[in-house]
């Protein structure tokens, strides 16, 4: 992997999620994601040299949140920051980049970029368009939705991909059911994009958020939602339209996140390590890479 690549890492260039906001929905058009790959046996070390990179980009530098696998791929990591624009995407990992050079200097940069590089097996960026129109009861209070996301420590997410000449057919079905969840699970908040770079085909993907593992126990199944009618109904859609889905669940690591203000402040124990942890991890860090050599 490329300094170059790496640097889209913590730049925040996924998944899944369909989610993550301090500010309007109107002004949030994009999550840039990035995913990767880490080697097992590395692990422990990768997580140290991220939490070093998101120490420095608090403050002026870019803003994302991390979460890791808890079911599907095993070991993966994913960075996602919010972009308003394309051109925002730029401005991201410009400051990111800068806030790496003022807290490292060129020659450690390169060194961070080196060591994650040997972390891991393989990364990808990805980026999203938020569907707001296919996503289903979103707090309308921009306080609310980043409270929601700060409280959140899990999220289950289903990527969809969807048969070629299908999508209209997709996000009409995907409408319907929107409907009857606003009517009848009113405080059910689940999250819908669509992947526009990065991804083969038509890719969308569809997230609900919540405190904790129990928390999806409560969440009603599209079946009880539509009655059994409904639901044969949209299977049938679905077998039709639907090529793949593949469902997974994250969890948030707020000590790998540089999360923004509005979001930490829902839970800053978990949002914002304190600088005494920050300083013990670089300690470790810099002892096994001296036990190495």
């Amino acid at each position: 992997m490329t300094p170059r690549v790496v640097r889209m890492l913590l730049a925040g260039v996924l998944l899944l999620g369909c989610w993550f906001t301090a500010i309007a929905q109107t002004s949030v058009d994009y999550l840039d994601a990035y995913i990767v790959q880490v080697k097992p046996e590395k692990r422990s070390e990768f997580d140290a040299l991220t939490k070093k990179m998101a120490a420095a980009n608090r403050g002026a530098g870019d803003q994302l949140v991390t979460m890791e696998s808890v079911y599907g791929d095993g070991d993966v990591v994913t960075f996602i920051s919010n972009r308003a624009s394309y051109g925002d995407v730029e401005k991201g990992m410009g400051a990111f980049m800068a806030s790496l050079s003022k807290a490292y200097g060129d020659e450690g940069v390169k060194k961070l970029f080196a060591d994650l590089s040997s972390c891991t097996i393989s990364a990808r960026g990805e980026l999203r368009r938020r569907r707001w129109d296919l996503s289903s009861n979103v707090p309308k209070d921009p306080a609310a939705l980043s409270k929601m996301v700060g409280d959140a420590r899990y999220l289950r997410t289903t990527m969809v991909r969807v048969k070629p000449g299908r999508v209209a057919d997709f996000e009409a079905s995907v409408k319907e059911t929107k409907t009857v969840r606003e009517k009848n699970s009113p405080n059910e908040v689940q999250l819908v994009s669509q992947a526009v770079a990065g991804q083969e085909g038509t890719v969308f993907y569809v997230t609900t958020l919540k405190p904790s593992m129990a928390a999806f126990d409560g969440v009603p199944t599209i079946q009880s939602l539509l009655g059994d009618d409904g639901y044969q109904k949209w299977l049938k859609t679905n077998a039709d339209i639907v090529e793949t889905t593949k469902s997974m669940i994250n969890r948030f690591r707020g000590d790998l996140s540089n999360a923004p203000a509005e979001v930490a402040s829902a839970s800053p124990d978990f949002w914002t390590p304190k600088p005494v942890m920050a300083k013990k991890i670089d300690e470790e860090a810099s002892g096994r890479r001296g036990q190495v050599a």
